[in-house]
């Protein structure tokens, strides 16, 4: 992304990862989710949409919305998760009555921190993500703190979203909440400190003007600090992350028209980060032996067909890394794997069309989809 202010990375950005704090989700006066404010969102998110941007939605508030519900002891794990299950369908009955005027539908998408570390978990994710933005479906995403314990969770949203933005290959992370941006120094204590538009690289110095600076909000779990993590998470992916203020009452309207926010640059392109966290990242659990049909075809940047795979070697499940070499042993690659070996082995040599009858069910048309591999220099 060659932006180099908040403004211009929204409107050139086209997946987009939201992630909404407490603060702006829960109206503790009435103690029920603020609905106008939802609506209002949900008006900024259908103008992305008529443009031809994806949406994704990582919300806060399940717990706020069910600890206002049932009386529960915050310090108590199995209480809090009491509130969550309570929450969840609060919230979503809540984006749902906000988006559905626009012809909208939402879809739950609940994570625990194995489903993005875990790399079976982390693919399983990604796929539904997907799937639910083909359809035209908003994803809402949340930690499903109804299950998770200490030992596996986020901790906070902001890493959450970041985690999302790197599942669903965002190219841009906005990190809504009740401060506007980066400063210098936290503003509420230091009337010296200067708000910073554009971070190009996140330097120590840049870091550790995040400590503490969101110490008084009084709401959530996370802070500035957690949101430069955040940024780091997100940056690494690829994905540009803006911090900004949700407190507007359309706040990405505003953002578009030049309200005060924080952008930060990533360090690569979101499908630039994927293909090298595959080339790097990921010990091939086995290989496939292409025939020459095949070998042009991954060269000319297509996907392989299982028509031309010729022998299967090794154990390995779907989402895994495999090799891929010619008819002579030479090394072309490696990919993310489609089917699970056996599968594989029943497959290869025949038509995408199949593939059902062979195996039993209806899978992918490819066994290693071009965006998952990653060719040899």
């Amino acid at each position: 992304m060659s932006a180099t202010s908040p403004q211009a990375a929204l409107d050139q950005a086209r997946r987009i990862v939201l992630k909404i704090g407490s603060s702006l989700v829960f109206d503790p006066r009435r103690k029920e989710a603020n609905r106008a404010w939802m609506a209002a969102l949900a008006e900024d998110i259908a103008d992305l949409r008529a443009e031809g941007r994806e949406v994704i939605i990582v919300s806060s508030g399940a717990v706020a919305l069910g600890r206002a519900r049932i009386q529960t002891d915050p310090k108590k794990l199995a209480d809090k998760q009491a509130a969550a299950a309570v929450g969840q369908s609060l919230l979503m009955k809540a984006w749902e009555e906000a988006l559905a005027p626009h012809d909208v539908l939402a879809g739950q998408i609940l994570l625990t921190r194995d489903d993005t570390e875990r790399r079976r978990r982390w693919l399983n994710a990604r796929a539904t993500a997907q799937a639910l933005l083909h359809h035209g479906i908003i994803p809402v995403v949340n930690e499903n703190d109804t299950v998770t314990t200490e030992e596996i969770r986020y901790g906070d949203n902001d890493r959450l979203a970041a985690r999302t933005a790197q599942l669903a290959q965002g190219d841009l992370l906005i990190l809504l909440s009740d401060v506007d941006g980066l400063y210098t120094a936290d503003p509420r204590r230091n009337p010296d400190a200067r708000h910073l538009e554009f971070i190009e690289r996140l330097t120590p110095d840049i870091l550790s003007m995040g400590t503490g600076a969101n110490a008084d909000a009084g709401v959530g779990t996370g802070g500035m600090a957690t949101k430069l993590a955040a940024v780091q998470i997100a940056g690494s992916a690829g994905c540009a992350t803006i911090i900004a203020s949700g407190l507007n009452r359309h706040p990405l309207k505003a953002l578009r028209d030049g309200a005060k926010a924080t952008l930060f640059r990533p360090s690569s392109s979101p499908m630039a980060a994927w293909k090298q966290w595959i080339a790097g990242s990921v010990a091939p659990a086995g290989s496939l032996t292409l025939d020459e049909g095949a070998v042009r075809a991954l060269q000319a940047g297509k996907s392989l067909l299982p028509s031309g795979v010729v022998a299967v070697k090794g154990r390995f499940e779907k989402g895994d890394s495999v090799r891929l070499v010619d008819t002579a042993g030479t090394r072309l690659g490696v990919g993310l794997i489609n089917y699970p070996h056996d599968d594989v082995a029943r497959i290869k040599g025949h038509h995408s069309d199949d593939i059902e009858q062979l195996i039993g069910y209806r899978g992918p048309s490819v066994v290693v989809h071009r965006n998952d591999l990653v060719l040899e220099p």
